[in-house]
């Protein structure tokens, strides 16, 4: 067998091997196909001999058989003319659709030939390959084919027979009188294509007959989830279901399942449906579908049930082209699996939506959303979301307007809508539109069409004259290309907005299209069977039939056909011929190129001429033979514009909108839909009430002003254009319209005897628009449990909520329903009451309570009212109780509201808590106890309405007292009912009710003692508006001298009549009063006498302010007496007196005449604040004062004690404040300051007196300010001990200082001492001790207050600080006992050469240095020329005896002991000899002074040298205070201590001694040395002790 290509419906397809299947698919077809073996087992082989036999009769019998044909024509997709019903061999290819091997699949497959005939492909012969399944048919293929048929007939013949026979005798058994359901046919399989229809048949019988219920994967199909979506059917024991629009969804196992008495049997068939290779949008789960069907979908769930509701819904919406709209609505499914979400759908006017650039769709898993990205008049209409389970669907609608966006120049019309594309061809597009509904004014004059090009920006004009016809060709388009479209309106003032953009159009043939789109044009199941008959060749096709003239405009004719039934198995073209009226001359329309498609479509006819036309096939056998002709088709516009619809009548609906109704228009065609506009009456402007047409007789209008009279008319559209309106609807009231109203509930027995019961129900939520007028009751009696009919218990209505029902028996249980009634009528029946037994009631206590209601809801309070029970028990109802719970509490938590029982038959509820829902109940009391309590109340919530208002009382200028109660909310009959005690007003005459609009009064026509109550008023068909005032005893005493002062009024004041005075010292007399009219007028009087507006007395009234005031400049002593205002307004009057006599008058009289000179001091240089005192935060005194009306020749003195205070610069006034700063302030700053301002205006002077008290509380300040300075006490070792010490910015002596210890208060001691040391307070503790620890508190005491700062002195502190100390008494005693040269040595030392020097220092230490000299920094050791001596340990001397030049040098003493080392230099300076020789020596007294003795012969003279003895008889020789050689004075702290005072030293600086006595070289030296260094001994001896 050789192999061929895959036929088309694979080849193009992404899946067209087996293995697109599911793996769930698989399994389940593999388990059905085992089923249907096994049950095939069980049948005879004859019984499968007939069926085969069957179907060859019926391949031979039939005369269709010989060619099994497809028809396609383009006008209706998915539909195929004489379509053979397919024969299945077996069970294997009834469930699969496919033979054994898949070349066989192939050969056979009908789609494959039938896309070859259509392409014109040549022919191949297709052999049917017959199976060895049956052997009938094995032997039948060497046999002639009529004595098979003849064979296979009689045992067809035969089995029937036997079959009959055998059914014939097992009915007449009983037992087979009812029979199970039997599948005579049973549903097939099939394969289809998505978006086509398919059909499951099968033929059940039984007795009964059976009932059949469809299932798909095991779940009852709901055909109201998807209305449309499938079509069950049952006729004559043939069962259908068909499934409209497959898609990928429905690819599933279907089940039918046939019952009756005798039992239940299923067939089952499955369906797959393909996908094609052009649609690339790739099934997807979306948020909000279920998942795609499969063989276990809900496994065991087949019973659960999804309860929807819809709530927080979008309602009805309005928007503007161009704005973004949302709608969206929670959607709560329970259960709530997440496994099993439900399918969210949008549909706008019965059309589903799809997601596209203008809508957009979300669903959250609990909030629905619908996004209108860019508003368009496309988008109006009525939407509805669908939310759909396997176990049902919800849905909810509401209606969407959208208005016309502001038009670019006002008066040009709106955009034209629902531009799309009626038709397309490869060189035409017929475009069509809908009128828009505002023509801006003036009538539209045509339309402008545009297209542009898929891909470009760039729109083209199409006509260049406007078109009127809402229709129109584009032609000029270049094949294959796609374009879009839209439309603009023409008036007389311009040209609109376009329209929204049509959908992409491309320009093909359709043929050509469908192609591309890969949708065959007859729908295909898998199932045609393919006849053994070679197909011809070479068919010239036949005439196209039923020809028509589908469109005729001006512009074009739309012709339509249906293909030819001989037309081989080519693809056919068809020719379009012509031919004008009165001629028989036909013209080919399209000589050059063929049309594929049955549809054409022909331009540049002429207008007004009528033609006919006719068609011929062609293909490459040749042309066939022309159609019948059409009729003469005259090229006009055939559409007429639709004449203008009739009896518009409006009808109210709601209090916003109202419908309305017309009658259509007659005899119009192609009608599009309507337009509604609304006007109110009077105002002569009309406005569209819809912007997009509606079709059918009835709208309804939304946004219209509740109580407006409105008119309304409609007008009729089509493509030839809008109708007139109609007649103008007759004006009526936006108000919403009455309605019955809803069922009572809560049926209760409020008493019962034994021919008689007492009911009492709640009235009905919903009134229906009007008051109840009245309630109906009927009855019936419960027998055995069975209830009977249904018996009226009264013929008229009644009025209140319990009514006895008489004429009962006794003993028997019944059962009540009630009905409310209204103005538009009786209401529905209530639901049956529960069951209750008339007996006689015997109990002591009272019955239940009843009309247990609930009013004034705030949220911390309500009223509670209720009526009394009818059954009061064995004595009277002494009082009731009210109880209260949260409304989801249990019933334990019921609690009561009063602890005593109330007489009263309403209760105030206080306390409650906001937000929280609560139910109430109501027991009465007797004397036998509490009854029973009455039926809950309603749930409330305890919240205040928004915009609730209260009861006010108002007293009118005529004394009348009245409450007035308003109300914003009302609705379409709302009325107010007013009550005192929460009873109905019975006494008319006390009281007068007053209502307008939303306001209401109730007047109190006299009132007195019995209007004392609670009077309350609700407003009915609201959510509870209501409110109450209460008026006791001191509120209508309130009221009563209100309403005196109101019949009785006095102009009032704001303040009586007051004197004050002016700046000028003049007296104003003045009195306010709360209001005075223009004609008000007012008189002075004094002592009895009017006063006159005159020189003296000024007066003036101001009526616009009601201030009243007389002024005097001055008030002389015949002004003592009595001033009186009095005022008189219309009725009203008032006055006030004032009395200024005595010393009232007398201090009057001086303080003017004080403010008449202070007035005058003001008109110089004056002090606006006088002299005082401030002290600053560095503790200096500021006298400051404020000063005014100063000018650059005003000048400023200080003094104190008389005395002027000097300053050297010129004070500049700056911000007009002068001042003085007195610095370190104490008493002897204590006096009298003042300071003086004048220039040529005038003198002022302020004093300011620091005296005694005034002076000590500057200091006390001062005082205050410094210890508020005070820095933290610190802590400061020295070698004495602990020093705590704080500083003060200025310390005075006022300033008490107390130093305590642990609160103890320190006295000074050797040991312990305090003191101040300039700014520095401070505590020293000599040699602290462990005792010394603990907490230290200075103490500032100001004179007034004490401040205190502390210091903790322990722990770490204290032995931080005591360590500091040892170390810095350790330092102390190193610096005053260590090694030191003392003085005695100079600088520099000059001598001549051969001379003798001696030289002698002071040495200090303890213990006693060790001295050693050097030179150049070497050691010196002593000998006969340089003799060192250092004797007593204080001494040290340097000799040389005989100096020479190389002596010279840098010498050095050098002392050391264990505290430390000191050295003392000196430079010695040799020269030559120029004279006598003598001995310079050099002597260190006890302080370190130096001197120097010059030794000689005394025969020679001084040669005019000055000597300078020293008359110290201490000493033995004179001493030279210093000789040419300088030294420094040692500092006064190295010297030594001692008990004494140390001596100062006196060389403090280098001084230059005159001439110097030149002794011998030979004289005495040795003897000067040794007196000298006796003499220093005892000096320094001395100074030691």
């Amino acid at each position: 067998m050789s192999s061929v290509s895959l036929p088309f419906y694979q080849k193009h397809h992404r899946h067209y091997d087996r293995g697109y299947r599911s793996t769930q698919l698989q399994s389940a077809l593999q388990e059905y196909r085992q089923e249907e073996r096994r049950s095939t087992a069980t049948h005879s082989h004859g019984i499968r001999s007939k069926f085969s036999d069957e179907m060859l009769q019926t391949s031979s019998g039939s005369p269709q058989m010989k060619r099994a044909k497809q028809y396609y024509y383009g006008g209706k997709e998915n539909e195929a003319v004489d379509y053979i019903v397919p024969v299945f061999r077996e069970c294997h290819e009834h469930v699969t659709g496919m033979t054994g091997t898949e070349d066989e699949r192939i050969k056979q497959s009908a789609g494959y030939l039938a896309r070859k005939n259509i392409f014109g492909a040549e022919s191949h012969s297709v052999k049917m390959n017959t199976t060895e399944e049956h052997s009938v048919e094995s032997t039948t293929m060497h046999k002639s084919r009529k004595v098979a048929i003849r064979e296979s007939a009689e045992r067809i013949s035969l089995n029937k027979r036997i079959h009959e026979t055998q059914d014939f005798h097992r009915r007449l058994r009983e037992d087979s009188l009812l029979r199970m359901p039997e599948f005579i046919i049973k549903p097939r399989s099939h394969t289809v294509w998505e978006k086509q229809n398919v059909k499951l048949h099968c033929t059940v019988t039984g007795w009964p007959e059976p009932r059949v219920t469809w299932y798909k994967n095991n779940v009852p199909i709901n055909i109201h989830t998807d209305p449309g979506k499938y079509v069950p059917d049952s006729k004559f024991g043939i069962h259908s279901l068909e499934i409209n629009n497959c898609n990928f969804d429905d690819t599933a196992q279907y089940r039918a399942s046939a019952m009756n008495a005798k039992g239940e049997l299923s067939a089952f068939a499955s369906i797959v449906v393909k996908r094609f290779k052009a649609e690339q949008d790739d099934f997807s789960f979306h948020a909000g579908r279920f998942a795609p069907p499969s063989y276990d979908f809900f496994p065991g769930d087949s019973h659960m049930k999804f309860d929807i509701h819809i709530v927080e819904k979008f309602d009805v919406s309005f928007g503007k082209e161009g704005d973004t709209m949302s709608l969206g609505c929670t959607v709560i499914v329970h259960p709530n699996l997440k496994r099993f979400q439900p399918e969210i759908q949008w549909w706008r006017d019965g059309v589903q939506l799809q997601p596209s650039k203008w809508v957009q769709m979300h669903w959250s898993g609990e909030y629905a959303t619908l996004t209108l990205t860019h508003l368009n008049k496309e988008d109006e209409g009525l939407y509805t979301i669908r939310v759909l389970t396997k176990s049902g669907y919800e849905l909810h609608s509401a209606y969407v307007f959208v208005r016309d966006a502001d038009a670019e120049v006002a008066g040009t019309p709106a955009a034209p809508l629902d531009v799309y594309c009626l038709d397309a061809n490869k060189d035409y597009v017929i475009v069509t539109w809908k009128q828009p509904s505002v023509d801006g004014g003036s009538s539209i004059l045509g339309y402008f069409v545009d297209r542009c090009e898929v891909g470009t920006t760039h729109w083209v004009q199409c006509n260049d004259t406007p078109v009127k016809f809402a229709r129109f060709p584009v032609t000029g388009l270049v094949e294959g290309r796609s374009y879009t479209f839209r439309v603009r309106a023409v008036n007389n003032v311009g040209i609109s907005r376009p329209s929204r953009v049509s959908d992409p159009v491309a320009a093909l043939d359709p043929s050509d299209r469908a192609r591309l789109k890969g949708i065959p044009l007859a729908p295909w199941t898998g199932q045609i069977i393919v006849t053994e008959e070679e197909p011809a060749e070479g068919v010239v096709p036949g005439q196209p039939t039923e020809l028509t003239v589908t469109e005729a405009t001006k512009n074009y004719v739309v012709l339509s056909w249906k293909p030819p039934g001989q037309r081989g198995h080519e693809g056919i073209m068809y020719y379009v011929e012509k031919c004008v009226a009165g001629t028989e001359n036909w013209q080919r329309v399209n000589p050059e190129i063929p049309v594929k498609s049955p549809r054409f479509a022909l331009f540049d006819l002429a207008e007004g001429k009528s033609y006919r036309f006719r068609v011929r096939s062609a293909n490459s056998a040749g042309i066939g033979e022309p159609s019948e002709a059409t009729e003469f088709t005259e090229v006009t516009d055939k559409l007429d514009v639709p004449k203008a619809p009739n009896h518009a009548m409006p009808s109210r609906n709601t209090d916003t909108s109202m419908v309305v109704t017309w009658e259509e228009s007659k005899d119009a065609k192609e009608l599009v839909g309507y337009y509604i506009e609304a006007s109110i009456s009077g105002s002569g402007k009309w406005e569209p009430c819809n912007n997009k047409p509606v079709k059918g007789k009835r709208f309804i209008c939304h946004g219209l002003l509740t109580g407006q009279l409105y008119k309304f008319r409609v007008r009729a559209v089509n493509a030839a254009g809008l109708s007139e309106f109609s007649h103008e609807s007759e004006a009526l009231e936006v108000k919403a319209a009455l309605a019955s109203p809803a069922p009572p509930y809560g049926i209760t027995v409020l008493e019962s005897v034994h021919d008689s019961m007492v009911l009492g129900w709640k009235q009905p939520n919903f009134h229906g628009g009007s008051d109840i007028t009245g309630y109906f009751v009927d009855y019936l009696e419960v027998i055995d449990g069975i209830p009977g009919k249904w018996k009226e218990a009264h013929v008229k209505a009644i009025t209140e909520r319990a009514y006895r029902i008489h004429d009962l028996k006794e003993n028997m249980t019944y059962q009540f329903q009630v009905r409310a009634a209204n103005m538009a009528g009786v209401g529905l029946p209530s639901l049956p009451s529960d069951k209750f037994k008339c007996e006689e009631w015997t109990i002591a206590v009272p019955g239940p309570p009843h009309d247990v209601l609930y009013t004034e809801v705030r949220k911390n309070s309500l009223v509670l009212t209720w009526k009394p029970p009818v059954y009061s028990g064995r004595s009277e109802v002494t009082g009731f109780y009210a109880d209260i719970r949260e409304a989801d509490a249990d019933e334990e938590q019921w609690r009561s509201v009063n602890e005593k029982e109330t007489s009263k038959k309403y209760i105030k509820v206080q306390n409650l808590k906001e937000g929280v829902s609560y139910v109430f109940r109501v027991r009465a009391v007797n004397r036998a106890g509490v009854g029973k309590p009455s039926d809950l109340s309603e749930p409330v919530t305890a919240e205040t309405t928004p915009g609730t208002k209260e009861i006010t009382v108002n007293v009118d200028d005529d004394g009348i007292i009245s409450l007035i109660f308003e109300c914003a909310n009302m609705a379409e009959g709302s009325k107010f009912i007013w009550s005192k005690n929460y009873e109905e007003l019975i006494d008319s005459s006390r009281v007068t009710m007053e209502t307008k609009g939303g306001k209401t009064r109730l007047i109190f026509n006299d009132p007195g003692k019995e209007d004392l109550g609670v009077f309350s008023c609700v407003v009915t068909e609201t959510d509870g508006v209501s409110s109450s005032y209460v008026i006791d005893e001191a509120e209508l005493l309130r009221l009563l001298e209100l309403s005196h002062e109101h019949k009785f009024p006095v102009v009032p004041l704001k303040s009586e009549l007051a004197v004050e005075l002016l700046e000028k010292g003049q007296v104003r007399f003045w009195l306010e009063a709360e209001h005075l009219s223009p004609k008000g007028q007012c008189k002075f009087i004094f002592n009895d006498k009017e006063i006159k507006n005159d020189e003296k007395y000024k007066i003036k009234v101001d009526h616009k302010t009601g201030l009243v005031e007389m002024t005097m400049d001055t008030l002389e002593d015949i002004d003592e007496g009595t001033f009186t205002v009095q005022l008189q307004d219309g009725k009203a009057s008032n006055q006030s007196s004032l009395v200024l006599i005595g010393d009232v008058f007398k201090n009057l009289q001086k303080e003017a005449e004080f403010q008449r000179g202070e007035w005058i001091r003001k008109q110089g240089p004056h002090f606006v604040e006088y002299l005082e005192w401030e002290v600053t935060d560095d503790c200096s005194v500021l006298f400051k004062c404020k000063v005014a009306n100063i000018k650059k020749e005003t000048c400023i003195i200080w003094y104190k004690d008389d005395r002027e205070i000097m300053f050297d610069e010129k004070h500049d006034f700056k911000d007009g404040v002068c001042t003085l700063l007195v610095q370190q302030f104490s008493k002897k700053d204590a006096g009298v300051y003042e300071i003086v301002l004048k220039d040529d205006r005038g003198r002022d002077s302020s004093v300011l007196r620091l005296l005694e008290k005034a002076f000590s509380d500057v200091i006390s300040e001062v005082c205050r300010v410094a210890a508020q300075t005070a820095t933290d006490v610190k802590v400061q070792s020295t070698e004495h001990g602990i020093r705590l010490y704080s500083f003060v910015t200025y310390y005075l002596d006022d300033l008490k200082t107390i130093w305590y210890h642990s609160d103890t208060k320190l006295a000074s001691t050797e040991r312990v001492k305090s003191g101040v040391t300039g700014e520095q307070i401070w505590l020293q503790i000599n040699e602290p001790t462990e005792k010394d620890k603990g907490k230290y508190t200075l103490e500032l005491f100001d004179g007034k207050a004490g401040h205190k700062k502390s210091v903790e002195l322990t722990g770490t502190v204290f032995d931080e600080a005591f360590v500091e100390f040892q170390r810095l008494k350790q330092a102390a005693i190193a610096e005053r006992n260590r090694a030191r040269v003392i003085g005695g040595l100079p600088d520099v030392v000059t001598i001549q050469e051969g001379k003798s020097l001696n030289l002698t220092c002071n040495v200090w230490g303890d213990p006693v240095p060790a001295a050693s000299w050097l030179k150049n920094d070497r050691e010196l050791m002593g000998d006969a020329h340089m003799i060192l001596k250092f004797e007593s340990g204080k001494f040290a001397s340097f000799t040389i005896t005989d100096v020479r030049t190389s002596d010279s040098g840098k010498y050095s003493i050098l002392v050391k002991n264990k505290y430390g080392t000191e050295t003392g230099d000196f430079t010695l300076m040799v020269s030559r000899s120029c004279g006598e020789l003598c001995v310079a020596m050099y002597i260190a007294d006890a302080a370190g002074n130096v001197q120097e003795t010059l030794t000689k012969d005394t025969a020679k003279t001084t040669m005019g040298r000055k000597t300078v003895v020293n008359k110290d008889e201490d000493l033995r020789k004179p001493c030279v205070e210093e000789f040419i050689a300088t030294e420094e004075t040692p500092d006064p702290i190295t010297i030594p201590e001692s008990h004494e005072e140390t001596v100062p030293n006196s060389t403090t600086s280098k001084e230059t001694v005159g001439e110097i006595n030149i002794l011998e070289k030979n004289d005495q030296p040795r003897q000067s040395c040794t007196v000298q260094e006796a003499s220093d001994s005892a000096m320094f001896q001395s100074s030691n002790d």
